[in-house]
């Protein structure tokens, strides 16, 4: 799918990019969600879905106020109804401008990525930091659901599908359904995005040889994380019409980053921290 996109010469979408060591916040890209939420039927009045975009940043580190460098892990919670979307390229060069930068403390950087993450994504920009003296911890674990990948299936398409997505009829359920066979595409680069999807939902029971079709489905798609999960939130909405969803993506990390969307109906709360295998 070609890309609608159109960066600007100041992007740096898709171009070789000198690497600052000094704190510079005009690096992040900000880009505006509505572009692809109208290609897929998302008014700009109202938004189907709560949710949040979910960032865990594994390369940070600035100088102290002596000069003597820190090291640190961050998480950035960015919400689903900010007007921007900040594309993953630029944020890892902003980053990479505090290498050299001074600060005097951990509070200082807390509050500067604060006020710089906002101000891209248009709206409030939660932002933790662990320092590794603080000896922070990650939990890797799956999802207290079932897999839908052992199914014996037969796969030959593989740009998004939402025909093949079905109930089976029956009385109601309410289940989580996995999959590690979520691919995408970078938007941009082209550059494979290899993620984990999780569906929680209740109503009519939806056809698992279908949705891990539709899963597939995306293997040649070119799109961001976020709005791969927006369109798959929106496809099973209107194809299977649950009483309540709730749709998450964890993405193996590029370039020091990990991404992950959670969109949801409101019934379901949005899932800890705790890694894919593949983070």
């Amino acid at each position: 799918m070609k890309s609608s996109i159109d960066p600007s010469p100041l992007s740096p979408l898709g171009k070789a990019t000198a690497y600052r060591s000094d704190y510079a916040p005009e690096l992040l890209f900000p880009i505006p969600r509505q572009i692809k939420r109208r290609e897929i039927g998302i008014s700009d009045a109202a938004l189907p879905f709560v949710g949040e975009d979910l960032w865990n940043a594994y390369e940070l580190s600035w100088l102290n106020a002596k000069g003597k460098p820190v090291v640190a892990l961050g998480r950035f919670r960015v919400p689903a109804d900010s007007p921007n979307l900040i594309e993953s390229k630029s944020l890892k060069l902003y980053l990479n401008s505090f290498n050299q930068s001074r600060f005097a403390t951990p509070d200082e950087v807390t509050a500067t990525l604060v006020g710089d993450l906002s101000a891209a994504a248009g709206g409030p920009v939660g932002v933790a930091l662990a320092t590794l003296g603080q000896r922070p911890q990650a939990a890797i674990d799956y999802p207290a659901g079932e897999l839908l990948d052992e199914l014996d299936i037969a796969c030959d398409t593989y740009q998004p599908a939402p025909q093949l997505l079905r109930t089976i009829g029956g009385p109601q359920v309410e289940e989580t359904l996995y999959s590690h066979l979520l691919k995408s595409n970078c938007l941009v680069t082209g550059q494979p995005d290899w993620g984990m999807v999780v569906i929680r939902y209740r109503g009519h029971a939806i056809d698992r040889a279908g949705l891990l079709r539709y899963i597939v489905s995306f293997r040649g798609h070119n799109e961001f994380h976020e709005q791969c999960v927006e369109r798959i939130y929106c496809d099973i909405t209107r194809h299977c019409a649950p009483a309540a969803l709730a749709v998450y993506a964890r993405y193996t990390r590029r370039g020091g980053l990990d991404i992950n969307p959670f969109r949801s109906s409101g019934e379901f709360p949005a899932p800890d921290n705790r890694r894919e295998i593949r983070q």
